[in-house]
């Protein structure tokens, strides 16, 4: 079983900034990519960004400039560093880590997500 954690979620101001972090932990063999996506009141769950354990990033487009993601691979570990902070960044914050547990069995693990608040 693979438990993935988010922290850092707040209450910051219009251009303020702001750290996500989220560890997966658990029967992990290897996790091929880690990735944060967020959930607006009353829409969808959407994609923020991405990051594969090679390193290779994707953004959303709202987001390319003033987001980004990194890893810790050792740690299991990966952080949304955001600047510049919208109103519409306002949302819950969720973390997936895709990968194989020791069994060889594929996993995608979704965190309880963190609340961003973005007001003034």
């Amino acid at each position: 079983q693979v438990h993935v954690v988010e922290s850092g979620g707040d209450l910051v101001q219009p251009g303020g900034s702001l750290r996500l972090s989220c560890a997966a932990s658990g029967s992990i063999f290897s996790i091929y990519a880690m990735g944060w996506y967020r959930q607006a009141p009353g829409k969808q769950r959407e994609v923020v960004a991405g990051i594969t354990s090679g390193g290779t990033t994707n953004y959303a487009d709202s987001v390319k400039g003033r987001f980004t993601i990194s890893r810790d691979n050792a740690k299991n570990t990966v952080y949304l560093q955001m600047k510049s902070l919208k109103l519409e960044d306002t949302a819950v914050y969720y973390c997936n880590a895709a990968g194989s547990d020791y069994s060889r069995h594929p996993f995608s693990s979704w965190g309880q997500g963190t609340r961003v608040t973005v007001s003034s």
